[in-house]
């Protein structure tokens, strides 16, 4: 059973760094097999793409707003979201999210993703 668990959330002060893991606790390399998108969602609002990575690691994909400050990598059967120069507005509950379909590249749409993790919440304070 696919069993995605996020890890690494906290509190930071602006301007610092955190960074998030993705990993498949049921053991079934979905984490290694799927393309993988991290997703926020802060208080009063929708869930927000935030960065994506196919299979290979080769395509990655950003939301405008952490272009440049975040960064997603994948080695072996973890995914991770290097997150840099944190702002108060980043605030919000981190999903990791599997999809297992033939999609090649990272989808920004929530329906694209089979699984879902549980959440971390990370919160910058000013």
């Amino acid at each position: 059973q696919v069993r995605l668990v996020e890890s690494g959330g906290g509190l930071v002060q602006a301007g610092g760094s955190l960074t998030l893991s993705c990993a498949d606790s049921g053991r079934t390399f979905a984490v290694g097999s799927s393309v993988v998108a991290w997703f926020r969602q802060a208080p009063g609002k929708e869930h927000e793409f935030v960065a994506g990575i196919d299979r290979k690691g080769t395509t990655r994909d950003y939301s405008d707003y952490v272009k440049g400050r975040f960064a997603i990598s994948r080695a072996e059967d973890t995914v991770y979201l290097r997150m840099n120069s944190l702002k108060p507005e980043d605030t919000a509950v981190y999903y990791c999210a599997a999809d297992r379909s033939l999609r090649i590249s990272p989808n920004r749409g929530r329906q694209a993703y089979d699984y879902w993790g549980q959440g971390a919440q990370v919160t910058v304070s000013e």
